[in-house]
């Protein structure tokens, strides 16, 4: 099988890369974070400018109609330069359930407003008792009149304080954690009745809180047919975890070059300590972890497109496993190389780390997806 990317997706990695190299160093994300919305505006719009936002939508709804091998260039890109902007949250997230479950009508009025930068999108399915399951919901949607009034709670909503419009899971028939029965709403983040509590997560970006009181949505706001939206929640998750993956590549090669630099200059005993072997042997046990969490990102991003619903779950879950395991070594390995200065908040190991953890632990940590790979009997058949 040939992985070598197209011309035009190496055009598009190089675009990117130039990007982010020249506005994306560690230092300028640090200046980013202080600003009100906790990332840069001027940065999204140059993303917007490069066609980065409307890269996964269909040409004829106003974007570019790339694939998920685009989207694996994009998100790797953005692990290397530890991206605060909300590319999951709008494009991969909040845009995947427009572009699966949206009708045309949506599509063409939000599209292009994603695509050029006007409109930031969050998602807001987590709740506290869910505990990673998608079915999990107890916000409800009850319906009234044409519309609907939603009540409930929602946690984590990643970029949810900075968000324009909110799209909500909530409940509009059955119990808690009953399959059907779940909807989509579109939710103007200022509406009447929506409270948001923003904060920042370990990793430096952004979430929030939200709570939704009497909250009313018309009729042509709702995603898809109420009631049948977990299939469409479950597709999208797999493609943000399969996005969370190249991304997680990024942050994992930073690290490991950062590392092995680092061990070529410091020096302990007239000696730099990258000539002690024990310590070469650790930058390779780094290195082997990469290239398996490198193989487990293409593996999916092919499989995220998989018309199997529990053969793309499966391959899903199994990349977290690697994914988790290949970042907590190469970060528990990058900090204690470095030393006192891995530590640092000054210094960038540390950021890398924290951001590998959130990704680790975002839809479900390695062991959790290792609990639900070997309940289905694991990866491959026996």
């Amino acid at each position: 099988m040939d992985f070598d990317l197209s011309e035009e997706q190496r055009l598009l990695k190089d675009s990117v890369e130039r990007l982010l190299g020249d506005h994306g160093s560690f230092e300028r994300r640090q200046a980013h974070a202080r600003e009100p919305d906790g990332w840069s505006r001027r940065l999204w719009a140059r993303y917007a400018e490069l066609g980065l936002l409307g890269l996964p939508f269909e040409e004829r709804h106003g974007g570019l109609g790339a694939g998920p091998v685009e989207t694996m260039v994009v998100m790797e890109a953005l692990g290397r330069a530890l991206a605060l902007e909300p590319y999951l949250a709008t494009v991969v997230l909040a845009g995947g359930l427009i572009r699966h479950a949206g009708s045309d009508r949506q599509k063409s009025s939000l599209v292009p407003k994603i695509a050029g930068g006007s409109l930031i999108l969050a998602f807001a399915q987590g709740e506290r008792q869910a505990r990673y399951d998608l079915a999990d919901v107890a916000t409800t949607a009850r319906k009234d009149g044409d519309g609907w009034v939603l009540d409930g709670e929602k946690g984590v909503a990643l970029h949810g304080d900075s968000a324009d419009r909110l799209i909500v899971s909530a409940r509009v028939a059955g119990t808690r954690r009953e399959r059907a029965g779940i909807g989509l709403f579109l939710v103007d983040a200022t509406a009447l009745g929506v409270t948001r509590r923003g904060y920042p997560t370990v990793d430096g970006l952004r979430a929030a809180e939200i709570a939704l009181s009497g909250v009313r949505v018309d009729a042509h706001d709702v995603l898809g047919d109420p009631g049948k939206a977990l299939p469409v929640i479950e597709l999208v998750v797999d493609e943000a975890i399969a996005a969370l993956a190249a991304e997680s590549i990024g942050v994992m090669a930073v690290m490991h070059e950062a590392t092995v630099e680092y061990l070529k200059t410091r020096k302990q005993f007239g000696a730099t300590i990258g000539s002690f072997q024990v310590l070469q042997h650790r930058a390779v046990d780094m290195l082997m972890a990469l290239e398996q969490a490198r193989s487990m990102a293409l593996f999916a991003t092919m499989m995220v497109t998989e018309p199997n619903a529990g053969e793309r779950r499966k391959a899903m879950a199994a990349t977290k496993v690697q994914i988790g395991r290949s970042g907590k070594l190469i970060g528990q390995q990058a900090i204690q190389l470095h030393g006192g200065i891995g530590m640092t908040e000054a210094y960038k190991v540390g950021h890398y780390f924290k951001r590998m953890t959130m990704i680790d632990i975002l839809f479900g940590p390695a062991e959790h997806h290792l609990t639900a790979l070997a309940r289905a009997d694991g990866l491959i058949e026996a």
